[in-house]
């Protein structure tokens, strides 16, 4: 019998801030952490970078561009989740800070987010996912990388 190769699922996030808040999103027909905030991120789909991916998610879900060379990476966390329709998966997530960003900021994708708003950075949202209330908090120390669910 061959055994599975292991696989990491990459995601970056947006880490968008201005005057002392950060922009989050809640969770709306998604099938993981609905009702839940979270930050505007996405998959790598595969010969993309995770700027790159950044780039792109920020467009699709929150109408802001964005150009790689405003980025910076802020933390990254190796992250262990369980779905239950295919178990245990690791992830390496990737937060990035735009610098700035050009466009009107809404809720491009309204069938999977029913909220995209300001939060004061030490008020985030008590039904925030627990990763991302600990990255934001890392964020706020200069901790650069975490793990979470080990």
């Amino acid at each position: 019998m061959k055994k599975k190769k292991f696989k990491i699922v990459p995601a970056a996030y947006l880490v968008l801030a201005k005057k002392k808040k950060v922009l989050m999103l809640r969770r709306f027909n998604t099938g993981y952490e609905d009702g839940n905030y979270s930050l505007v991120a996405g998959h790598l789909e595969g010969n993309e970078s995770f700027r790159k991916c950044l780039v792109r998610e920020a467009k699709e879900e929150a109408n802001i561009i964005l150009n790689e060379n405003d980025l910076e990476i802020v933390h990254v966390m190796h992250r262990r989740t369980t779905f239950h329709d295919v178990g245990l998966r690791e992830r390496i997530d990737i937060f990035i800070a735009a610098k700035k960003w050009k466009g009107e900021i809404k809720n491009v994708e309204p069938h999977k987010c029913d909220d995209l708003s300001w939060f004061p950075l030490k008020k985030i949202p008590k039904n925030t996912i627990p990763y991302i209330k600990l990255v934001l908090k890392n964020i706020s120390k200069g901790v650069f990388y975490s793990e979470f669910g080990f």
